[in-house]
């Protein structure tokens, strides 16, 4: 893929002007310091590596078209080597293998509302272009950057908890559990840190009988009638 090389100061900063277009995206004009390479050295990952589980718990955060765009994104910039790339319209529609470009173009406001990816226009090319700069975060960054921000509707589970092999396991389970919506992931997430109804409604900005109205719904997936049962399922090593 094609990376930034309009504009480049001796400086190591990158001049590029973001603005609105087809493209979702906020208003923003200055320089945007060229991030650093990612790790591509690093240990393979496996099911429960820190990494795998905080993907895992990311999915669980996004739509199932803001995931397919945000895997597809990522793996292309570790393979560049980098954390920029551009992209158009048709490249990611080919990448993903989504049905439109609708689809896209909401999949990428998603992520960029959700602080997963920040888009970008280069400088010097014209308003009316398909091609975007995107800026991509690994999901460990992804978390602290909402979290900085005290970004609403996320369990807590990205610090201590995230190291805990049960812990991984049920994040695991559920971001593979397709017939889980993702907000019922998030509650039954949230379940298994020991959050009571009222809590649940708190951090994840719903009301306590929505979170009654979605254990209900979770109870009846994973045939079991307490609380209890469930957290015991969801941390079973058998999953």
């Amino acid at each position: 893929w094609a990376l930034f090389a309009l504009l480049i100061k001796s400086t190591g900063n990158l001049v590029i002007v973001m603005h609105q277009s087809h493209l979702k995206g906020n208003i923003y004009t200055g320089t945007l310091p060229l991030a650093v390479p990612f790790n591509t050295a690093a240990s393979p990952v496996n099911e429960q590596s820190p990494a795998s589980q905080a993907m895992a718990m990311l999915a669980l955060t996004h739509s199932p078209v803001e995931h397919c765009l945000y895997k597809a994104l990522l793996t292309e910039v570790v393979a560049a080597h980098t954390r920029i790339c551009t992209f158009s319209l048709r490249q990611l529609m080919t990448l993903t293998q989504l049905p439109n470009y609708s689809a896209i173009r909401r999949g990428l406001s998603g992520l960029v509302s959700k602080l997963s990816i920040e888009q970008h226009k280069i400088a010097g090319i014209e308003a009316s272009s398909p091609i975007a700069a995107l800026l991509i975060f690994t999901p460990e960054e992804i978390f602290v950057r909402r979290t900085a921000v005290k970004f609403a509707g996320t369990p807590i589970v990205m610090n201590n908890s995230i190291a805990s092999k049960s812990m991984g396991r049920a994040i695991e389970h559920l971001a593979n559990r397709y017939d889980l919506s993702r907000r019922e992931s998030q509650v039954a997430l949230c379940c298994v840190q020991g959050m009571t109804n009222l809590e649940i409604g708190e951090q994840l900005c719903i009301s306590e009988q929505t979170v009654k109205f979605h254990l209900r719904h979770i109870f009846v997936k994973y045939g079991v009638k307490r609380r209890a049962e469930l957290i015991s399922r969801l941390l079973a090593t058998d999953g």
